[in-house]
């Protein structure tokens, strides 16, 4: 591992292919977008999981692991990854786009997969904190979607056993020091469930203790991180009920939260797609949020939108 971390440098989760993926799983990249100029892509065949780090020109030591959504049966790479990293860069933040194994691809550990990969990233990103200059302090989880359920899961469940692995590295912890969930799915039970991910994360027929072991807001403990959530009301898909139970199971909990929901949006707006809606104000609501916390020093300059514009 490179002493000095290396912008876009790709760095591999785990030493070799994790356990259980299938020999034939080939990385495919699909463009969606029916516009030349603006890409839409969507990976799946995630066999070797990884992170690329997105490094600011000036660094302020905070760090995130960026997870995109997808229902658990792709990963978003532009406006859920690489837009999101763009427009935190001039804030300071280094991103670290996380590819993580989709369950439904055939993974001997299924359900658990992603999480595992999640944990993972989390302690490769704090074992190398001091190397690459980096607050080992100050380490987020932004999570998108279907990713909103493992960032939730990984706020509630980073000390679970997913994965062998030597004393040493699990001494790192894989809590984060702080979560915020863009659109989440969070419950797998019926009630508000998103379908499709939940048939992707545990198959077509979950049983009731599996739809609980795997719905992250009957699960949150006092030791949950400080947790940002945002939703816009008329979301299609996803209904704003899992950010809702999410915030509520926080809040009895004693875990300080903060919960937006806008009145028009959608689901999967990203930044760009968010823009002259009510909900184009959450990235600078979640900069806000991240320097009242503690998770960032307070930048020069806390627009986001125009932070991205600047990058196109």
């Amino acid at each position: 591992m490179a002493d000095v971390l290396q912008h876009e440098a790709v760095l591999p989760l785990w030493d070799e292919r994790p356990a259980g993926t299938p020999a034939d799983l080939t990385p495919t990249i699909d463009e969606r977008s029916k516009n030349l100029f603006r890409a839409d892509r969507a990976l799946t065949g995630i066999a070797e999981p990884s992170l690329t780090a997105w490094v600011p020109e000036n660094p302020n030591g905070t760090s995130i692991i960026i997870a995109p959504g997808g229902s658990y049966r792709r990963v978003v790479l532009d406006k859920e990854g690489i837009e999101i990293a763009k427009a935190l860069a001039p804030l300071g933040v280094t991103s670290f786009l996380l590819a993580y194994r989709l369950p439904g691809e055939g993974h001997t550990d299924r359900a658990d997969a992603p999480l595992a990969d999640a944990q993972r990233a989390m302690r490769l990103v704090r074992g190398h904190a001091d190397e690459w200059g980096l607050n080992p302090d100050r380490i987020g989880f932004l999570g998108f979607s279907a990713a909103g359920h493992l960032g939730a899961s990984l706020a509630t469940g980073y000390d679970r056993t997913t994965y062998e692995e030597d004393k040493e590295a699990h001494v790192i912890s894989a809590r984060p020091d702080f979560v915020a969930l863009v659109y989440p799915v969070v419950t797998m039970q019926d009630n508000g469930v998103h379908k499709g991910s939940r048939s992707a994360l545990l198959g077509d027929n979950p049983t009731p203790q599996q739809k609980s072991d795997y719905s992250p807001e009957e699960h949150v403990s006092t030791d949950a991180p400080e947790t940002f959530l945002v939703m816009a009301d008329d979301a299609p898909s996803v209904s704003p009920a899992n950010a809702v139970a999410f915030y509520t199971a926080l809040h009895e909990a004693g875990v300080k939260a903060e919960l937006h929901i806008f009145r028009d949006g959608g689901h999967g707006f990203g930044i760009e797609g968010a823009q002259d809606k009510p909900v184009a104000g959450w990235p600078n609501l979640l900069a806000e949020w991240m320097v009242q916390t503690g998770a960032m020093p307070s930048p020069s300059e806390m627009t986001l939108p125009t932070g991205l514009e600047e990058t196109r």
